[in-house]
Protein backbone atom coordinates (compact mmCIF):
# COMPACT_ATOMS: atom_id res chain seq x y z
CA UNK A 1 0.00 0.00 0.00
CA UNK A 2 2.95 2.59 0.89
CA UNK A 3 3.67 2.45 -2.96
CA UNK A 4 0.38 3.77 -3.72
CA UNK A 5 0.24 6.37 -1.44
CA UNK A 6 3.60 7.71 -2.47
CA UNK A 7 2.01 7.78 -6.02
CA UNK A 8 -0.88 9.34 -4.91
CA UNK A 9 0.75 12.01 -2.77
CA UNK A 10 3.71 13.07 -5.60
CA UNK A 11 0.91 13.11 -8.46
CA UNK A 12 -1.00 15.39 -5.64
CA UNK A 13 1.35 17.92 -5.42
CA UNK A 14 2.39 17.95 -9.34
CA UNK A 15 -1.53 18.62 -10.42
CA UNK A 16 -1.47 21.19 -7.24
CA UNK A 17 1.24 22.87 -8.58
CA UNK A 18 0.09 22.82 -11.79
CA UNK A 19 -3.08 24.62 -11.17
CA UNK A 20 -1.82 27.06 -8.42
CA UNK A 21 0.87 28.28 -11.46
CA UNK A 22 -1.45 28.18 -13.91
CA UNK A 23 -4.90 29.47 -12.72
CA UNK A 24 -5.05 32.65 -12.73
CA UNK A 25 -1.88 32.98 -14.81
CA UNK A 26 -0.45 32.54 -11.13
CA UNK A 27 3.12 32.41 -12.47
CA UNK A 28 2.66 33.98 -16.31
CA UNK A 29 5.56 32.23 -18.00
CA UNK A 30 7.63 30.61 -15.73
CA UNK A 31 4.74 28.01 -14.95
CA UNK A 32 6.33 25.22 -16.80
CA UNK A 33 9.40 25.54 -14.41
CA UNK A 34 7.57 25.02 -11.46
CA UNK A 35 5.62 22.63 -12.79
CA UNK A 36 8.85 20.63 -13.99
CA UNK A 37 10.74 21.44 -10.80
CA UNK A 38 7.74 19.78 -8.71
CA UNK A 39 7.80 16.54 -10.72
CA UNK A 40 11.70 16.24 -9.64
CA UNK A 41 11.64 16.39 -6.17
CA UNK A 42 8.72 14.43 -5.50
CA UNK A 43 10.54 11.90 -8.26
CA UNK A 44 13.38 11.91 -5.77
CA UNK A 45 11.21 11.94 -2.95
CA UNK A 46 9.27 8.93 -3.73
CA UNK A 47 11.28 6.97 -6.17
CA UNK A 48 12.79 5.12 -3.69
CA UNK A 49 8.99 3.90 -2.67
CA UNK A 50 7.17 3.64 -6.00
CA UNK A 51 9.55 4.28 -9.04
CA UNK A 52 8.23 7.80 -8.79
CA UNK A 53 5.94 7.71 -11.79
CA UNK A 54 3.07 9.68 -10.82
CA UNK A 55 1.76 9.17 -14.61
CA UNK A 56 0.16 6.34 -16.13
CA UNK A 57 1.49 6.76 -18.79
CA UNK A 58 5.08 6.24 -17.57
CA UNK A 59 3.54 2.88 -15.27
CA UNK A 60 2.48 1.64 -18.56
CA UNK A 61 5.72 2.12 -20.63
CA UNK A 62 7.84 1.03 -17.47
CA UNK A 63 4.84 -2.26 -16.92
CA UNK A 64 5.79 -2.96 -21.17
CA UNK A 65 9.45 -2.85 -20.08
CA UNK A 66 9.26 -5.42 -17.09
CA UNK A 67 10.07 -3.12 -14.62
CA UNK A 68 6.58 -3.01 -12.64
CA UNK A 69 4.54 -6.08 -11.58
CA UNK A 70 1.41 -6.35 -13.33
CA UNK A 71 -0.57 -6.80 -10.03
CA UNK A 72 0.56 -3.05 -9.32
CA UNK A 73 -0.27 -1.21 -12.65
CA UNK A 74 -4.17 -0.90 -12.00
CA UNK A 75 -3.33 0.10 -8.50
CA UNK A 76 -1.36 2.72 -9.42
CA UNK A 77 -3.41 4.38 -12.20
CA UNK A 78 -6.25 4.59 -9.51
CA UNK A 79 -4.26 6.32 -7.07
CA UNK A 80 -2.45 8.63 -9.84
CA UNK A 81 -5.69 9.71 -10.79
CA UNK A 82 -7.43 10.25 -7.31
CA UNK A 83 -3.81 11.97 -6.20
CA UNK A 84 -4.61 14.62 -9.24
CA UNK A 85 -8.27 14.96 -8.85
CA UNK A 86 -7.41 15.76 -4.98
CA UNK A 87 -5.23 18.35 -6.24
CA UNK A 88 -7.76 19.92 -8.74
CA UNK A 89 -10.21 20.34 -5.64
CA UNK A 90 -7.85 21.75 -3.57
CA UNK A 91 -6.96 23.91 -6.40
CA UNK A 92 -10.55 25.12 -6.74
CA UNK A 93 -11.24 25.79 -3.30
CA UNK A 94 -7.76 28.01 -2.94
CA UNK A 95 -8.44 29.88 -6.36
CA UNK A 96 -11.94 29.87 -6.27
CA UNK A 97 -11.84 33.51 -7.47
CA UNK A 98 -8.98 32.57 -10.28
CA UNK A 99 -9.45 33.07 -13.94
CA UNK A 100 -10.12 29.80 -15.73
CA UNK A 101 -10.24 29.94 -20.11
CA UNK A 102 -10.11 26.36 -20.89
CA UNK A 103 -8.16 25.43 -23.63
CA UNK A 104 -9.56 24.33 -27.09
CA UNK A 105 -6.65 22.62 -29.02
CA UNK A 106 -6.93 21.88 -32.46
CA UNK A 107 -6.92 17.91 -32.42
CA UNK A 108 -4.48 16.69 -34.90
CA UNK A 109 -1.41 19.25 -33.05
CA UNK A 110 -2.40 17.84 -29.96
CA UNK A 111 -3.11 14.61 -30.66
CA UNK A 112 0.99 14.95 -31.86
CA UNK A 113 2.16 17.51 -28.97
CA UNK A 114 0.86 15.00 -26.72
CA UNK A 115 2.31 11.72 -27.81
CA UNK A 116 5.75 13.54 -28.65
CA UNK A 117 6.83 15.03 -25.69
CA UNK A 118 5.04 11.66 -23.84
CA UNK A 119 7.08 9.73 -25.68
CA UNK A 120 9.89 11.99 -24.52
CA UNK A 121 8.92 11.45 -21.16
CA UNK A 122 8.69 8.15 -20.81
CA UNK A 123 11.77 7.35 -23.12
CA UNK A 124 14.13 9.14 -20.52
CA UNK A 125 12.65 7.90 -17.84
CA UNK A 126 13.01 4.24 -18.76
CA UNK A 127 16.71 5.10 -19.25
CA UNK A 128 17.37 7.00 -16.88
CA UNK A 129 15.90 5.37 -13.64
CA UNK A 130 15.38 1.43 -14.65
CA UNK A 131 18.68 1.03 -16.91
CA UNK A 132 21.36 -1.10 -16.11
CA UNK A 133 23.84 1.07 -17.32
CA UNK A 134 22.31 4.51 -15.58
CA UNK A 135 21.76 2.41 -11.95
CA UNK A 136 22.88 4.26 -9.44
CA UNK A 137 23.01 7.95 -11.20
CA UNK A 138 21.85 10.77 -9.03
CA UNK A 139 20.31 12.79 -11.42
CA UNK A 140 17.29 10.94 -12.97
CA UNK A 141 14.82 13.45 -10.78
CA UNK A 142 16.24 16.41 -12.79
CA UNK A 143 16.02 14.44 -16.37
CA UNK A 144 12.25 14.07 -15.73
CA UNK A 145 11.35 16.84 -14.41
CA UNK A 146 13.26 18.58 -16.79
CA UNK A 147 11.65 16.14 -19.55
CA UNK A 148 8.41 17.80 -19.08
CA UNK A 149 9.74 21.59 -18.53
CA UNK A 150 11.11 21.63 -21.67
CA UNK A 151 7.56 19.81 -23.22
CA UNK A 152 5.33 22.41 -21.25
CA UNK A 153 7.17 25.68 -22.47
CA UNK A 154 7.60 24.13 -26.09
CA UNK A 155 3.62 22.49 -26.89
CA UNK A 156 1.76 23.89 -23.57
CA UNK A 157 -0.01 26.24 -25.84
CA UNK A 158 -0.84 23.72 -28.05
CA UNK A 159 -1.88 20.95 -26.22
CA UNK A 160 -2.25 22.02 -22.79
CA UNK A 161 1.01 19.84 -21.61
CA UNK A 162 -0.14 17.38 -19.99
CA UNK A 163 2.17 14.72 -21.31
CA UNK A 164 0.00 12.43 -18.48
CA UNK A 165 -3.39 11.32 -18.26
CA UNK A 166 -3.72 11.90 -14.70
CA UNK A 167 -2.71 15.34 -14.96
CA UNK A 168 -5.60 15.79 -18.14
CA UNK A 169 -8.09 14.28 -15.26
CA UNK A 170 -7.36 17.56 -12.92
CA UNK A 171 -7.37 19.88 -15.44
CA UNK A 172 -10.52 18.49 -16.72
CA UNK A 173 -11.50 19.31 -12.89
CA UNK A 174 -10.26 22.33 -12.77
CA UNK A 175 -11.56 23.50 -16.24
CA UNK A 176 -8.37 23.80 -17.46
CA UNK A 177 -9.36 21.49 -20.49
CA UNK A 178 -12.59 20.57 -21.26
CA UNK A 179 -14.13 17.16 -20.12
CA UNK A 180 -14.81 15.91 -24.08
CA UNK A 181 -11.04 16.91 -24.88
CA UNK A 182 -9.74 14.27 -22.45
CA UNK A 183 -9.65 11.43 -25.21
CA UNK A 184 -7.18 13.49 -26.85
CA UNK A 185 -4.71 12.66 -23.71
CA UNK A 186 -6.10 9.13 -22.88
CA UNK A 187 -5.10 8.29 -26.76
CA UNK A 188 -2.29 10.07 -27.36
CA UNK A 189 -0.22 10.02 -24.02
CA UNK A 190 -0.99 6.21 -23.54
CA UNK A 191 0.37 5.66 -27.20
CA UNK A 192 2.98 7.57 -26.36
CA UNK A 193 4.31 5.74 -23.58
CA UNK A 194 4.13 2.72 -25.22
CA UNK A 195 5.89 3.79 -28.18
CA UNK A 196 8.33 4.45 -25.78
CA UNK A 197 8.73 1.17 -24.07
CA UNK A 198 8.77 -0.40 -27.76
CA UNK A 199 11.58 1.99 -28.53
CA UNK A 200 13.90 1.19 -25.26
CA UNK A 201 13.09 -2.38 -25.53
CA UNK A 202 14.57 -2.44 -29.56
CA UNK A 203 17.57 0.10 -28.62
CA UNK A 204 18.44 -1.90 -25.28
CA UNK A 205 18.35 -5.44 -25.88
CA UNK A 206 20.46 -6.40 -23.21
CA UNK A 207 18.02 -5.36 -21.13
CA UNK A 208 15.34 -7.89 -21.80
CA UNK A 209 16.55 -10.11 -19.00
CA UNK A 210 16.66 -7.82 -16.67
CA UNK A 211 12.84 -7.89 -15.94
CA UNK A 212 12.89 -7.32 -11.84
CA UNK A 213 10.76 -4.84 -10.89
CA UNK A 214 11.99 -1.29 -10.04
CA UNK A 215 12.26 0.50 -7.24
CA UNK A 216 14.64 3.50 -6.84
CA UNK A 217 16.94 3.04 -3.66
Amino acid sequence: MKKYVAELIGTFFLVLTIGCTVVGHAAGALAPLAIGSTLMVMVFAGGHISGGHFNPAVTLGVWLRGKCEAKDVVPYMVFQVIGAVLAALVVKFLKGGGAVAPLHPATVPALLAEFLFTFALVYVVLNVATSKDTAGNSSYGLAIGFTVMVGAFSVGNISGGAFNPAVAAGISVMGLSSWPNIWIYLLADFAGGAVAAGAFKALSPAEHADVRPFIRD
